[in-house]
């Protein structure tokens, strides 16, 4: 599978964080010759506790959407691209997941601002409903595009790639996105599988310990069966094996081995217990020192 994106969505709502999308979807579009969507949704439920707008809903719907529509033209780095500025009013995901299915997007960039703790819960965030809701993937930024973005051509600039494969079907079409875009930008492949370390590992038994041992052997060769023969003509794919939290060993080898993006699956296994706590993907998202795309099982149909 060769990933070539046609259509992006850049999210923004003018804030200096989530104006850090429109650089990386720039560069991805120069690299793709894709068109750009620069998207400002305005939120009415925000908009409504002013009395103004109470009074005259449609004369001040017209003044937010002529000042955001000014505010989209003036944005810079935007001239050397085919782009389109789209102004929507109601809620943020919801507007942008219909935008996908009207513009037929191929990706979605969108910033996350890491939130926690009670309001993330009640809430959530709008990329973190993005990544859960969408049928194209989402690249997650949270930090400036410097280490992405080649500052001499304006281009994408991947070196080091990092894919979390657990073997569900959404990891494995990370995979394959993450096979294709380093081949596109002959990057290093590293790919990872974490673990979960016994819950009592003092009372195994030595036997107990060899087969352990063996087992990380057996999922090693797992996931180098996931590599088609094709892809190891142009790389030989760095594959690990660690036992820990797979959200805190994925953010920890992106640290440790200068990961420029991780690509990593929507959906896992741990249904319930993603539930309860959050998503591997939504932890990884939050915590990640670089990009992150979110694949799911939809984004190949």
């Amino acid at each position: 599978m060769r990933v070539h994106f046609q259509n992006i969505l850049c999210a923004t709502d003018f804030s200096e964080h989530a104006n850090r999308t429109i650089p990386y979807g720039v560069a991805i579009a120069r690299e793709f010759g894709a068109k750009l969507f620069v998207v400002h949704v305005v939120d009415l439920s925000a908009v409504a506790i002013y009395g103004e707008f109470q009074l005259d809903p449609v004369g001040q719907q017209e003044r937010i959407e002529r000042q955001a529509r000014e505010l989209l033209q003036r944005t810079p780095g935007l001239r050397d691209v085919a782009w389109e500025p789209v102004i929507r009013f109601g809620h943020p995901a919801s507007e942008i997941a219909r935008l996908v299915e009207e513009k037929d997007l191929d990706l979605v960039i969108a910033a996350t601002r890491g939130h926690s703790g009670l309001k993330r819960l009640i809430l959530g965030s709008v990329t973190q409903r993005l990544i859960r809701t969408l049928s194209c993937p989402v690249l997650a930024v949270q930090s400036p595009p410097e280490g992405l973005i080649d500052p001499e051509r304006g281009g994408i600039r991947l070196q080091r790639l990092l894919v979390g494969i657990d073997f569900s079907a959404d990891s494995e079409n990370a995979l394959r996105y993450g096979l294709s875009l380093a081949q596109e930008f002959e990057a290093e492949v590293h790919m990872l599988h974490v673990m979960e370390p016994p819950v009592y590992p003092e009372f195994l038994t030595p036997s107990e310990q060899t087969q352990d041992l063996l087992q990380v052997d057996v999922v090693k060769e797992k996931l180098e069966a996931l590599v088609p023969q094709e892809a190891r003509l142009w790389c030989t794919p760095r594959v690990t094996v660690l036992r820990g939290q797979p959200y805190e060993e994925l953010v920890a080898y992106a640290v440790a081995h200068e990961m420029d993006m991780i690509v990593i699956g929507v959906r896992g296994h741990g249904l319930v217990k993603s539930l309860l706590l959050g998503s591997t993907t939504d932890r990884v998202v939050r915590r990640a020192p670089c990009p992150v795309l979110a694949v799911g099982s939809q984004a190949l149909e």
